[in-house]
Formats: structure tokens, sequence, C-alpha cells
């Protein structure tokens, strides 16, 4: 620390100890008072890129074709289905759910429209639909229908007619589907040009709008998952019952959020002081490491509700990180403190509070905007809940740097150095003993650490970022059961959009011929009613394209990893099973689709087809539990196979759906994952340049760095541990607090090498005093990070048992491999002379 920063420091924060304090306490507590506006956020933007060109395409899709944001009630009755106390039970159930104030709709099988039940008249076919909620519907018949109509079964009732679905749709806000689509226009300018100041106020207010929104909406959504669930539980004694769909992920996901952050918040806090109790058995070595750890996370909480950042899955345990963090930020401190103290048991207060901070801020410094470069590097994921992450977690560990340097000492100063307590404790020992070993078996930890690292290098080649989204849960929980219901008897859980464009060269209409026009008056005896029909402008919806449109759909549906589509091809089945000859008859298509009322058509065409006819969606449904699933390989073997086995054109075809998303996605986290360790290596080798001032020490010092890294990817590769929104921050994680031991140990080898040339005695003394901080920061991130494995969120058991793994194999790392290389690659000519 420079002279006249030193004097300015020693003048206002040491000198002035309670000043400091209550200026610190007041900053707190203001901006604490804005952690009343922390919340939390587990909406489907989590799963997808920031900029993305599908999502634009999707909401346009969803715009054109209907919403899915609708809840899924999985229904399996005791006794017959189809029987009278059975239906009865079920159209309670859809009414009382019909009745709640967010319900927009339910669909059902009471509810559904029927045309053989008994068999309608095409000619007729308006009045002749009946629902199995009719009085005048024959019940037999109705079953028999739902359980072979090509669009029910296995939608909304199970092929063995044990099973079926519920569709709950849930009230659309128009206003905010405005302002979001609004905001991502200005956001997309916003990459390519600058926005005009207008513009900007605009977005900023945008933004604050969807915000607040959204925090509603997710409130609003907990109660009414809450209110549904009450309803079913009334019918669980008549039907084993699942609900499923995701507003209610969403709403369990952030019960999980909430439920991480307290429990391993407070396991975390827990473990800290155990291990600070058991260590230095001084309640100030306790008290004063939480509470600079306590004001660090508070003022964070309040900054984010201050800000409206919201915390995601991804986020969840920033805390648990920012508690590590600060402590091993105190942890340097006490320990470097505790040494002085030992050394000069005389110095008042103020020397040994002033000395130890000139010693350590330095390292610390390093450290900490080592640590901010690690988790900084997340930004290039581009996906938006990682770059908050790496955000939040670059400004906490700020935050942290600046209590432990204000807050800590100035409160260290009100209270009197007492006797110094014996080093020689389980801890050196250990440490100690440490040094001593690879001092005799250099050679072997060497090879040994080093053939790891090859094993890992090697294993970093069988990463991947397939994954399900069902095993993020765990399956005892609802939404894995009802994905598993859903994919098992009801055709597939996640939803995937194929739409297919009229190719630009044949865009003009069809005309049916004369033979057709006379066919049609004499069965149908109505012309006016085919007058401009949809098949004579559409390029789809008409006898000659129909064989086009089931060709693509059986192409879909013999896929191995899809299950239910439906698309126009079902709705032509359906009237083929009534009049096979109205297939060939344009004019009689037309009539038909004219006369249906609207929510039948809905129902049964325009959920399918563009109203211009021109663009046919075939919705299908993917198996989310096929353990053989491979999104990217499937998407792109359907994209080659249209073109090439059916003659489509490459831009007819457009794939889009959640799954679709949640892949881009995917694929996003393995470049992102490469963009970030070559960041974050470039810039820590920078870095060590110019703390170090050498070529030699900055390559000796981030060796073991990388190593730790290959190791802890490759264990994911070899045992199969794909890349998700939770394991992708875990390398960031392990550069970032790994290399913070790192830069403590060689700062501190320096030193003690200075003293008397000696490198394996300046290496006994480093473990014996930097290496005790380093063990005690990082077996408290073991421990603490190991009580994740407690989560209902499969990857955050992930995270936390790999994040203790890469800290174990960072202790050793700088423990071993890097005292050895600072050797090997320094000073071998003295290692000769020391050992002769």
């Amino acid at each position: 620390m420079r002279s006249g920063l030193r004097d300015l420091y020693e003048s206002t924060v040491l000198g002035r100890p309670v000043a400091t304090l209550i200026l610190t306490t007041l900053i707190v507590l203001v901006l604490g008072w804005f952690a009343q506006d922390f919340a939390l956020d587990a909406s489907a933007d989590a799963l997808v890129l920031e900029y993305d060109e599908d999502l634009r395409y999707y909401r346009y899709v969803r715009a054109r074709y209907g919403s899915d944001d609708y809840l899924i009630v999985t229904y399996t009755p005791q006794e017959n289905l189809f029987g009278a106390d059975t239906l009865a039970d079920l159209g309670i159930l859809r009414d009382e759910l019909l009745a709640l104030p967010n319900v927009a709709g339910i669909t059902s099988i009471l509810d559904v429209p029927l045309v053989q039940s008994p068999e309608v008249d095409l000619r007729n076919i308006s009045s002749g639909i009946r629902y199995l909620k009719d009085a005048d519907t024959d019940r037999r018949l109705a079953s028999r229908e739902l359980l072979e109509s090509p669009l029910y079964r296995d939608l909304i009732v199970s092929s063995d007619g044990l099973t079926t679905a519920l569709r709950v749709d849930m009230r659309q806000d128009e206003a905010y589907l405005g302002w979001r689509d609004r905001r991502d226009d200005l956001r997309e300018k916003q990459v390519s040009e600058e926005l005009s100041p207008d513009e900007l106020n605009e977005l900023v207010s945008l933004s604050s709008n969807i915000d607040r929104y959204n925090q509603k909406q997710i409130k609003q959504q907990q109660q009414d998952i809450a209110s549904i669930r009450e309803i079913l539980t009334n019918h669980q004694e008549s039907a084993l019952i699942h609900l499923g769909g995701v507003p209610m992920i969403v709403a369990d996901s952030v019960d999980y959020i909430r439920s991480d952050l307290v429990v391993f918040g407070v396991a975390v806090l827990v473990f800290l002081v155990l291990i600070l109790a058991l260590e230095f058995r001084k309640q100030r070595w306790i008290l004063l490491p939480l509470i600079t750890c306590a004001a660090t996370c508070l003022f964070m909480f309040g900054l984010l509700g201050r800000m409206g950042w919201h915390v995601t899955v991804v986020s969840s345990n920033f805390v648990s990180l920012l508690l590590i963090l600060c402590l091993a930020l105190t942890l340097h401190i006490i320990v470097r403190y505790r040494e002085m103290h030992a050394q000069r048991p005389e110095a008042d207060q103020f020397t040994l509070v002033s000395e130890t901070v000139r010693r350590i801020v330095l390292p610390c410094l390093y450290t900490t905007v080592t640590t901010i470069v690690a988790f900084g590097s997340l930004i290039v994921s581009g996906i938006r809940p990682v770059i908050d992450f790496g955000l939040m977690m670059s400004i906490g560990v700020v935050v942290a740097f600046i209590f432990s340097f204000t807050l800590f000492p100035a409160a260290l100063m009100l209270l009197q150095p007492g006797q110094p307590r014996s080093r020689n404790d389980l801890t050196a020992a250990l440490t100690g003993f440490c040094a001593r070993l690879i001092h005799r078996h250099a050679r072997p930890t060497l090879l040994v650490f080093f053939t790891f690292a090859l094993i890992g290098l090697a294993g970093t080649t069988r990463l991947t970022v397939e994954n399900r989204f069902i095993d993020y849960y765990r399956k005892n929980t609802e939404i894995y059961q009802g994905m598993e219901l859903i994919d098992r008897e009801l055709g597939g859980t996640t939803p995937l959009d194929v739409i297919i464009d009229a190719p630009v060269f044949e865009s003009e209409t069809v005309d049916p011929g004369a033979d057709d026009e006379e066919e049609f008056i004499d069965i149908y005896a109505d012309e006016t009613a085919a007058e401009a029909g949809i098949t004579s402008r559409s390029y789809w919806f008409n006898s000659w394209r129909l064989d086009d449109i089931a060709n693509i759909h059986e192409y879909l549906e013999q896929l191995p990893q899809t299950g239910k589509v439906v698309s126009l091809a079902t709705i032509t089945d359906i009237l083929k099973q009534i009049d096979p000859e109205v297939l060939h008859d344009n004019f009689a298509l037309s009539v038909i689709y004219e006369r249906l009322e609207p929510d039948i058509r809905q129902t049964l065409f325009t959920q399918y087809m563009s109203e211009d006819g021109d663009q046919l969606r075939f919705s299908v449904r993917v198996f989310e539990s096929d353990p053989t699933l491979r999104r990217e390989r499937l998407l792109q073997q359907i994209r080659t196979e249209l073109a090439e086995q059916l003659n489509l054109e490459d831009e007819q075809i457009h794939l889009t759906g959640m799954l679709v998303l949640y892949n881009n996605m995917l694929q996003s986290l393995f470049q992102s994952q490469i963009l970030t360790l070559g960041f974050v290596f470039l810039a820590i080798m920078l870095m060590f340049l110019v703390l170090f001032h050498s070529v030699k020490t900055a390559v000796t010092a981030i060796i073991p760095i990388l190593a730790s890294t290959c190791i802890i990817l490759g264990l994911m590769g070899w045992f199969g541990i794909p890349l998700d929104l939770m394991t992708i921050t875990i390398a960031a994680i392990t550069v970032g607090i790994g290399v913070d031991d790192t830069i403590h140990y060689v700062h501190r080898f320096r030193h003690e090498f200075a003293v008397d040339g000696n490198y394996w005695a300046a290496i006994e003394r480093c473990h014996r005093s930097i290496g005790r901080a380093i063990y005690y920061t990082s077996v408290t991130i073991m421990l603490g990070f190991s009580i994740l494995v407690l989560s209902r969120f499969i990857p955050t058991i992930y995270f936390g048992v790999l994040t203790s793994l890469a800290m174990l194999i960072a202790l050793l790392a700088n423990m071993t491999i890097l005292p050895l290389l600072l050797v090997t690659f320094r000073s071998a000519g003295d290692l000769r002379k020391q050992s002769s």
C-alpha cells in the first residue's frame, strides 16, 4: 500500500474506528432497507438466450396459433373413466377450476367436439357436433371415438382409456405482451445502433413495468397454483391426480430457490461458526467475521432489491458463495494478524492491525480482482440468468473486500490484543507435514498430479450439454411424476412446433374445376357457401396437397423420440372416417371449414393452419424422459430429412417451441464455456505478469489452476455430468477461488524466500502460515457446499458436489504442485547445492 494511501487509511479507518463503524452501519442499514424489495424469478426466460432470433419467431407462432402458457391436470380414476360417477366428478372438477378468476378456459374430454357420437352428416356439420357432456350424446360411441380419434387419443385421453388430461388455460395480459414485444424490439435495436434519448427512456420504463408485472405475476401464479392444488386435493379419493405445465414448474421452482436461499444460507452460516470456533476459540474471531459477512449480504440484498435485480435458479447460491468469499478475506486477515501478534506480543493494537493490513491488502486486492474477472467472464454466456449471476458475484466480491478492510479492522481496533495463542495446532501440523511430504516425494507427486490432469483433459472431450429437463427434479417431486406420466400415457411432454410455409414461387391460388363445382352443387346444394372458399386461396388446404401434409405428418410421427403429432392431417383423417370422398372435393372442404362455429374451427383447424392457408403447424410432443433424446441431433435430423425426403426447401421449414429455445441455450453453454475459460486464463495470466513481474513465475502460478480446471471438467466428462445452467459456473468458481489461494501462496513465498534464500525452508514456513488460511477457506467451502446435496433441484446438488470437489483439488494443487513448480522452475541449481 502506497504511503499516501496508507496514511489516509490509517488516519480514517484505523484512527477513527467508531466513526468508521457508524458510517458503515448507516450505509448497510439504509441500503438494507430495500432488501424488502428483494425478489425471486424462475420464469421461462431462464431457459432462453438473451437475443435469440428463435425466441422472436417462437412468440410470433404463439401469437398466431395460441399460447402454451397452460397447466395440465392428469386424472386417473379408480373406476371406469367413462362411467357416470367418474364423468360427474370430472365435471365438478372442471367447473371448480373454471370458477377460479385467472383461469380462462378448460379443455377436457367433456368439452371437445365429437363427430361420430352419433356420426355427423357433413351437410349439417355445425348442428351435428356433440360433446360428451351433452345429454343426447351416445356415451358408448363417445368413448370409442375418443379412444380411436387421431386427434384426441394420446392427447387428452390415453390409448388404454385409463387416464385423461384437463388443459387449464391461464389468462393472458395483452398489455404485458405488448410491453414485452416493444422492449425486445428496443433491445435488438440497441445491439446494432444507438438508441435515441426517448427510446432509452422508453426502454427503461418498459423494463421497469415488465419487472413489476413479473413479480406480481409470480406471486399470483403461486396463489393460483395453491388454489388449484386445494381443489385437486378434494378429488384425490376418486382419482390419482398430477399437476404439470410451465406455470406450475415456475411456481415450484420459486419455492425451491427460496428454500435453497434460506436453508443453505443458514447451513453455511452454521458451518462458519463451527469452523471459526474450533480453530480460533475466541469470540472475536467468530463474531467479527460473521458481522462482516452479514453486513456484506445485507448490503447486497438491499442493492439487488433497489436495482430490481432478481435471483433465479442459477444465482440462488450467491448468498452461500458471498458468505464464503467474504469469510476467505477475513480469514486471511485473522491468520496474518495472529502471526504478527505471535511475533510481536508487546505491540499495541494499532501497530498490529496497520501492519497486518499493510502486508495482506495487496494479495487480497489481486485475489479480489481475479475473482471478479472469473465471475465477470460469465457475461459472455448470452444467457440472462448466468449474466446476472456473474454481475451479482462481481459486485458482491467488491463489497466483501471493502467491508473486510473497513468494518472488520475498525471493529478490531476497539478490542485489546490480549495474549497471543501458540501456533502449534493441528492445522499447522497438517500443513507442515504436507510440506515435508512433497519435499521427500517431489517427482512422484508431480507425476501423479499431472497424470490426473491428462486424464481430466481427455475427459473434457466427453463433455456434453445434452441433458433432460426432467432430470432437474427428484423422482418424488410432482414435476417429475407429472412429466413422466404425460410422457408415458399422453403422448410426450416437451412441445416442438414444425412450421411449414408455402414455397415462394408457388404462391398463386388454385381454382377448382367445373366438374367439382357441379358435383358440389349436386351433393351439398349450397353454391354460395363455397364462394371464395379457403381451398381457392390456400396453398395447402386443398385436395392436391393433402397427401403432402399426410407425408410430413407420418414422417414426424415415426421418429422414435416423438410422441403425439397433431396437424391438419389429423383433422382430415377425422373427415375421412366420416366421408372418404370429401378429401377429393375442394368445394366440400371449403363448406365444412366455413360452416364450423368459431370455437370448433379453432379446435380443428385454426391451431394447425394459418388464416390464409399458406402455413402449416405440426404440433409435436417429444418424450422428455427418453434417455436417447439428443435435442440438437433430432432438430438437425428433422430439418435435413424434411428437405431431402419430402422435397421441401430449407426456407419453408421452421422449427420452434420450448425444445428449440432450450436447445439453443444448451448449445450456447458449450461455446460460452470455451470463451469463458479462454478469457479468464488470459486475464489472469496478464494479472500475474503485473503482480509478479516475471513471465516464469506467472506461468508457474497458472499451471496448477489449469490442471485443477482440467481435472474437474474431465471428471464431469467421464461421469457423464452435462453442462447446464448451474454447472457452467463451476469452472469460473474453481478458477476464481483457486487463483485466490495461488496469489496468496506465491506472494507469501516470495516474502519468506527473501528471509534466507532457502526454498524448502520458505515452503515450510508458507505451509505453516498462509497454508493454514488456505486450508481454512478450502475446508469451509467444501463443507458449506456439501450441504447442497439436500436440495430438491438436481443441478444444485451437482453444483454443491462439484464445487466441493473443485475446492479439494485446488487445495491439493496449491499445497503440493504449486510449491514444487516454484522450486523446479526457479532454482534447480540451488536444489542441487542444498542436497549435496
